[in-house]
This record gives structure tokens, sequence and C-alpha cells, in this order.
């Protein structure tokens, strides 16, 4: 179906008065030619597997507003990983309404999804860091950074005999790439990370 999944497990703060740890998922639409196929990963082998990475591009940041709650029961439909990768974040699971009119083109059953309040639809409100109220709800923020992961294919070119030039994957070139989610919460108690320091 497209689907890519960013799952982020924030550990709690237990003076105040959070759980262990608060899991989340953000399911979006992958694109082609976003990531390299896992047929050519496969081929490829990995020198030095032990080695710590510098990603050879920076993509910058993407901002996403993830305006609607996907029912975690249901969710298999849209990826048969939703039900192993967010089994922590079953009330915490985002997408955007433009990536769900996509997928319910391609036929994924609606009932899955439901919009979330906005702060057009409801003025009140406010960014959680803008909050002063814990039990209020605002829009949160969430930030995560892919350090390193496989995003082109690297070709080579070699020369035969006659002088005829061909080119070859030989590698796989590494990207960097930023996210900030917007989501709404329903109390601010579940988005403490999100203070003005």
């Amino acid at each position: 179906q497209e689907v890519k999944i960013f799952r982020a497990l924030i550990l709690g703060e237990l003076e105040r008065g959070q759980s262990q740890f608060q899991a989340l998922c953000f399911v979006t639409r992958l694109h082609r030619n976003e990531i390299i196929p896992s047929e050519s990963m496969a081929k490829l082998r990995q020198k030095n597997p032990r080695t710590v990475r510098q990603a050879e591009e920076v993509r910058g940041w993407e901002h996403l507003s993830m305006d609607v709650a996907v029912n975690f029961s249901k969710g298999a439909q849209l990826s048969s990983h939703i039900h192993n990768v967010c089994a922590e974040a079953k009330e915490a699971i985002y997408t955007r309404e433009e990536d769900v009119k996509f997928w319910l083109e391609k036929g994924v059953d609606g009932s899955m999804f439901e919009v979330l309040p906005q702060g057009s639809d409801v003025p009140e409100l406010q960014r959680c860091r803008l909050c002063p109220d814990r039990w209020k709800p605002c829009i949160c923020s969430y930030s995560l950074s892919i350090e390193w992961y496989p995003c082109m294919l690297k070709y080579c070119r070699s020369r035969d005999a006659g002088g005829k030039v061909s080119s070859y994957k030989c590698g796989i070139r590494s990207c960097q790439k930023g996210y900030t989610f917007d989501y709404y919460v329903p109390q601010k108690q579940l988005c403490l990370w999100d203070e003005e320091t």
C-alpha cells in the first residue's frame, strides 16, 4: 500500500506522573524512489558492518501535520507491520488527511481513520508548549531525525576492451533526514517534552 511507519518510544518522567514510556506511531505514504528496493539491498553486501557511518547527503527537515488517527485493530488493512511496530502505541497512531485520500483511492477501508480536531475548527486549541494547563487538549510537536538510511543506488562506469562505456550498480548512497510531526493530544500531560525552555 506504499506505507512508511515511524515509531518513537519516549521515556516517561515518573516524577511528573507519567508512565515508564510513551509510544507514538506516525504513518505516511511511502513515495517511489524514497528508499532502495529490498531486492537491491539483498544483492549489495555491506563491508565493515560495525562501522558508524555518516550520511553522504543531508535532506533537511520535513514538517508534517498529522491530522488523522488510525484505529490499531483495523490498521492491518493498511499495512501488516502496524500490528507489530505500533503495538505499544495503540491509542497514538497518526497519519495525514492527504495520505488517507491516496489510500482510500487504492481501496483501503475508511472506517479505520478518524479526523482529529484542528486549530482551525477549535479556536481555543493551542500548541502544547504555549498551553498553561496540563490537562487541556493541545497540538503537540515531536521531532525525530534518521541519521543514516539507504536512499539511492550508486552507479559506477566501466569500459570494455573495445572502449564501450557501461554502468553498473556498485553501492548505496546514504541520506540523513529529519521530521517534525504536529498532532492533537487530549491533554498536555501526553506532551510534556514540548515545553518552552
